[in-house]
């Protein structure tokens, strides 16, 4: 059996590619309606049920994701603008944890997630093969990393979350 945690797998980065940039710039595009489509009809109770055996509830990833991508945004946006910048880290675990997470229907984060995917694909959708090479510094680690993992990272990131919200469905029989 697959590891729960990965139910899509690892990231694992790729050599630049036209083909591949058009399938993760396509995914940065969709993961809000995907998203929209894992949680359709899920009860409050089901969103307040942890997604795996000690993972977040559907409800806390919900909003973990739009944290992340508001962040990767700021990122990019970062990258593009400045040489070789760093860019701050965040307590995921902790912002779970928040007022604004714990209070706020799911909706909230759905809705400013597809505000803010449309900002970054039309940011980053006509980028060069420089530009992807451009990079940004994560202090905790001192690691140059490219906008081009970045991308594949993010798109990675909002598959592999919607999948853990189909994989809570499936197990539950919804």
């Amino acid at each position: 059996m697959s590891d729960p945690r990965y139910p899509i797998g690892r990231y694992e980065p790729v050599v630049f590619s036209e083909e591949q940039k058009i399938k993760w710039l396509n995914e940065i595009r969709q993961l809000p309606t995907l998203l929209e489509g894992a949680i359709l009809n899920l009860d409050e109770a089901q969103l307040q049920s942890p997604y795996r055996e000690g993972g977040w509830t559907v409800h806390q990833l919900v909003h973990h994701i739009a944290d992340s991508h508001m962040n990767a945004y700021i990122r990019f946006k970062l990258g593009l603008t400045e040489d070789n910048p760093a860019v701050k880290s965040y307590e995921e675990k902790l912002w779970a944890g928040l007022a604004d997470v714990q209070s706020l229907p799911v909706n909230v984060s759905v809705t400013l997630l597809h505000a803010l995917h449309t900002r970054w694909h039309a940011a980053i959708r006509d980028l060069t093969e420089l530009q992807w090479n451009r990079t940004v510094i994560y202090p905790s680690t001192q690691k140059e990393t490219t906008l081009w993992y970045l991308l594949g990272m993010y798109a990675w990131h909002g598959n592999h979350h919607v999948a853990h919200i189909l994989s809570f469905r499936r197990v539950n029989g919804l």
